[in-house]
């Protein structure tokens, strides 16, 4: 131990000063005013007090006796700061009222704050520390020394009790919740228990059981769900265990998407619009479910206003889910893409050119990936990008590829818009600027265009027609 001086022991909490009382062993400390007190622990300190007090002394007071080594014990423990804090008045008055008083409401004491820790502990810890800071109302030594006795045992019991009141009660049960699936930018989500409007009662979904089931927003789950700590403000889902009405172990159990088996498209989409450039690609240039397509061409040859007019008139089909990204366009073009009432569908994330490549793969990679597990379910999603200039080419070629029409499944179509064709299209639709500059539309380069097997899409006789047209453009007479 340090050498210690009269004005360190005077700046010290009273219970400080008990607990180098004990650790040199002077008994009947408790009786003793603080004054006394310090003046016992120097003398005890220099040697000129006796090492053992009379016996008379010692056994004199049984409780007291009983009080310090319990004191001593409590101290020694980590919770010494909290009681250290909690007791940090100078009394004045004597405490041998405590030293009598403490063991007879000791065992009430503690189990009073064992049942008072279940439901709230971290408040209950707190009001014992602004207490040792002076905001609480003087009290006498008796007062102060029962309080101090009380804590120290509670504070035991709260150490052995606290990891149990995080632990869910097996008893009790499991609660189950039931709601739709809203997913977040970050990956997690929420179950909407009263969709589609938030509520206290949504309960979080962590963004690894979102990838673990593979979840979009919309799935309808169940599964049990743990009241929220105390830093959360939701309860947290434990498990998922059905989807859709299904047992999420048969899903979780089900092939991998890259290991589905695709077939070339063979469902043609129907754009039904009077445009005349979109009219020309739906004739001359197909597409289907399951394709993969750019709308290539020089900057303004009309690549982003043609994915618009695709994107209104495929929104309005029931059977298709439609998500809209905006990868590196201008700032003018995402104000009119969230404000166009012609377009029923919002993009689901858009970033500027002036956005870092990170960025505009941030925007691209997660619609591409709610779009994979919508077809691994037997839907038929569609995903227009505008545009794949400025992302990663690793990222590009990820966008294309997980366009695919699964066998005897659905299907991911990606449009994206690219200054050149990126590879492994089966439909590229290239545009004209110099036809786009003086406004002769179609603005579509026939011999620049073409799509991969059109006959499945169009029949034997359309896919001769289309190839006359092309003979045509490039000046050939027709056979």
């Amino acid at each position: 131990m340090s050498v210690l001086d009269r004005g360190a022991l005077e700046a010290s909490p009273l219970a400080d000063i008990h607990a180098i009382a004990s650790e040199l062993s002077i008994d009947g400390y408790r009786r003793l005013r603080r004054a006394d007190l310090i003046d016992a622990i120097l003398n005890r300190q220099d040697g000129t007090e006796p090492a053992d007090e009379p016996a008379s002394e010692a056994v004199s007071d049984p409780a007291s006796e009983t009080v310090s080594e319990r004191a001593s014990e409590a101290v020694s423990e980590p919770a010494s700061e909290t009681v250290s804090e909690t007791v940090s008045e100078p009394a004045d008055t004597s405490t041998e009222e405590a030293s009598v008083s403490i063991p007879a409401s000791d065992g009430e004491a503690v189990s009073k704050d064992s049942d008072d820790d279940d439901e709230q502990s971290t408040p209950r810890r707190r009001r014992g520390r602004r207490g040792g800071r002076g905001r609480a109302a003087p009290r006498d030594d008796a007062e102060t020394d029962g309080s101090a006795s009380e804590r120290m045992h509670s504070g035991s019991a709260r150490r052995e009790e606290q990891p149990e009141a995080e632990e869910p009660d097996a008893d009790a049960g499991e609660e189950t919740v039931e709601g739709v699936v809203e997913l977040l930018a970050n990956g997690s989500g929420f179950v909407r228990v009263q969709p589609p409007d938030p509520s206290d009662e949504d309960v979080y979904i962590s963004s690894a059981q979102v990838k673990r089931c593979e979840l979009v927003s919309g799935d309808r789950i169940a599964g049990p769900k743990r009241a929220p700590r105390r830093s959360e403000r939701f309860a947290s889902l434990i498990r998922i265990e059905t989807i859709n009405g299904r047992p999420a172990s048969e899903l979780a159990d089900g092939v991998r998407f890259d290991d589905l088996p695709a077939a070339f498209p063979t469902e043609r989409l129907k754009v039904g619009s009077d445009d005349p450039t979109l009219k020309a690609m739906e004739w001359l240039t197909p597409f289907g479910k399951g394709s993969r397509v750019t709308i290539v061409g020089a900057a303004r040859s009309g690549k982003t206003e043609a994915v618009r007019r695709l994107a209104a008139a495929l929104s309005g089909r029931e059977d298709l889910t439609v998500s809209i990204v905006l990868a590196g366009v201008r700032p003018e073009e995402i104000s009119e893409w969230s404000g166009d009432p012609a377009l029923p569908t919002e993009p689901v994330a858009a970033v500027s050119f002036a956005a870092s490549e990170d960025a505009r793969n941030g925007a691209i990679e997660p619609t591409i990936d709610q779009a994979r597990r919508l077809a691994a379910r037997g839907a038929d999603a569609v995903v227009l990008i505008d545009t794949l200039d400025g992302c990663s080419p690793a990222l590009a070629r990820k966008a294309l590829a997980a366009a695919r029409n699964i066998v005897d499944g659905g299907s991911v179509t990606v449009i994206a818009t690219a200054s050149a064709p990126i590879g492994g299209e089966t439909t590229v639709i290239a545009l004209d600027v110099a036809l786009t500059s003086i406004g002769r539309f179609p603005a579509l380069d026939l011999l620049s265009s073409g799509t991969m097997r059109p006959e499945l899409l169009v029949g034997e006789a359309g896919a001769e027609a289309i190839a006359r047209t092309r003979a045509e453009a490039a000046g050939d007479e027709p056979e």
